[in-house]
């Protein structure tokens, strides 16, 4: 076995960003929940918009978005009760990912169904896309509701023998490639 070298800079250099590393993975689910509060945000207040006001909203869907497959008063509705529901999930992290993934959908339908969209429209989309993205990958965090919920509903639907199984992915153990 070689005797492993521990003087010099590079080990201090390695040791500092070992510890950098560690302290940003504890800000992890900080950057989560605002995320999630930050687009819940956005599409809410984008709901309140359209319900204030549902005769111009219905307009602006017969005439101005170009929404596939879908009649025009559905479309508005059911774009409407998506970006008033879906980020409340969201904001709590109850069904997380499907929030995200929900309004994922919408934010993309939102972006083709227009027939011209503004550079600085499109990059807000791409923003939110972006966070939404995250989220539906990593999940919405620990501190949310789905970090209680999921592993008590894997249990009550696949029964006790489950409890052993139960996923922990927030947790330092699950994940060997940290330790």
């Amino acid at each position: 076995m070689i005797p492993a070298m521990h003087a010099g800079p590079l080990p201090r250099l390695w040791s500092l960003g070992e510890r950098a590393i560690a302290a940003l993975e504890h800000l992890q689910p900080a950057a989560q929940l605002v995320a999630r509060w930050y687009v819940a945000s956005v599409f809410f207040r984008s709901g309140l918009t359209k319900l204030r006001d549902f005769d111009t909203t219905i307009a602006l869907f017969m005439d101005e978005y170009q929404v596939p497959l879908l009649d025009p008063t559905v479309a508005a509705v059911a774009g409407t009760a998506g970006e008033l529901v879906l980020p409340v999930l969201l904001a709590f992290g109850l069904a997380g990912r499907f929030a995200a993934a929900g309004l994922g959908v919408v934010n993309l339908v939102a972006v083709l169904s227009l027939a011209e969209i503004a550079e600085a429209a499109l990059q807000g989309h791409v923003f939110w896309g972006s966070l939404l993205a995250a989220l539906l990958l990593w999940g919405p965090g620990r501190w949310s509701l789905d970090r209680w919920a999921v592993p008590a509903l894997r249990r009550r639907v696949l029964g006790a023998s489950a409890q052993a199984d139960t996923l922990r992915r927030d947790t330092p153990d699950a994940h060997p490639a940290r330790r």
